[in-house]
Parts: C-alpha cells; sequence; structure tokens
C-alpha cells in the first residue's frame, strides 16, 4: 500500500510528542521508505525572506513551515496548480497538488493558486511507516487541494479528522489537550 499523495493525520494513539495533532503530506512512499511535510506548524520566518520572486505566491501565513524533523535547512515547496507547467517548475503528485521547484520563475506556472514551503521533511525507512500505521497511529486520509494551503494550520488536523466518514469525524471534538480534561 501507497500514500502518496495522501494525508497521514496522526492519531489520539500516536505517542511521538512531536508528531501530535500532525497532519503530514505524503510525497513519496515507495519500498525504500516514505517521506512528507507537514503542513500544520508554521514557524515566524517570512518566505520573502528566502525567495522574494514566490512571496506573492505563499498562501498565509506566508511564512516558512516546520516540515520536519530531517534536513530543516533544506526547502521544499509545495503548490496547488491547475494549469499547465513546466516539468520542471512543478512535478505533479495527487490532484491539482505538486512541488515547485524555487530556482523556477512563478510565471512558468499558470493557474498558480498558491504555494507553502516547507523546512525539512519527516522521513521514514523502509517498513516503518507500515509499521506504525499497523499500530495506528496515523489515519490515511484523502488530501484536498485547500489542506496545502488552509490558512489556519493549527486547526487543519481537527478539520480534517472532521470530513471524514463514520466514527472518525468524531475526533474533531477531542480536546486539544486531553490530559486537562
Amino acid at each position: 500500500m501507497t500514500t502518496r499523495g495522501s494525508l497521514l493525520v496522526a492519531s489520539p494513539a500516536m505517542t511521538d510528542t512531536d508528531f501530535a495533532f500532525t497532519v503530514i503530506f505524503v510525497l513519496e512512499h515507495n519500498d525504500e521508505g516514505a517521506l512528507g511535510v507537514v503542513l500544520t506548524q508554521p514557524s515566524e520566518l517570512p518566505v520573502a525572506e528566502l525567495f522574494d520572486q514566490w512571496a506573492p505566491h505563499s498562501a498565509a501565513p506566508a511564512v516558512v513551515h516546520h516540515g520536519g524533523p530531517v534536513s530543516p535547512s533544506s526547502v521544499i515547496s509545495l503548490g496547488v496548480a491547475s494549469g499547465a507547467a513546466s516539468p520542471a517548475a512543478f512535478n505533479p503528485i495527487s490532484g491539482g497538488i505538486g512541488t515547485i521547484d524555487l530556482d523556477a520563475e512563478p510565471s512558468d506556472i499558470s493557474g498558480l493558486h498558491g504555494i507553502r514551503a516547507f523546512g525539512g521533511y519527516a522521513g521514514w525507512s523502509s517498513g516503518q511507516l507500515e509499521a506504525e500505521l499497523h499500530d495506528e497511529a496515523w489515519l490515511v486520509c484523502i488530501a484536498h487541494d485547500r489542506d496545502i494551503l488552509h490558512p489556519d494550520p493549527a486547526q487543519l488536523w481537527w478539520e480534517v479528522v472532521g470530513r471524514q466518514a463514520g466514527p472518525t469525524s468524531l475526533l474533531q471534538h477531542y480536546p486539544e489537550e486531553p490530559w486537562m480534561n
């Protein structure tokens, strides 16, 4: 099973506090492992400080997000586009979501709805994500274009679980600090 192009939503069974209430967009998942970016952890570093030409296209909050603990000084950018794009500028992953080459020009991507930049990424070695899925640490959910550009990343977890079918949707009422309940 591949989760490429899906969301990984931390379940209440997630024991790693660094990933509690996170939503990850999976960029790649194969026999060698998996790689994704955390959508729910904005930093305070403005995109304009690093990539001035992309700042007008950066979704609010227009900051570089903490993409994960691996290689935090590297930057991965996701974009949402509905038009044609130079393959060098936009690499489609799922629907209108794809990675953006920040060395390209924004004009190379027609129908660009916005971008989000991430410092670092979350990574799993071969079999590691499968084991976490077996332990029910993550819920695998369908990614929507709007998830990538969500204006309030801190609320994305509750929104994604709330749109799921069945009992999973009840998690939208889960307290942020269950130990205080």
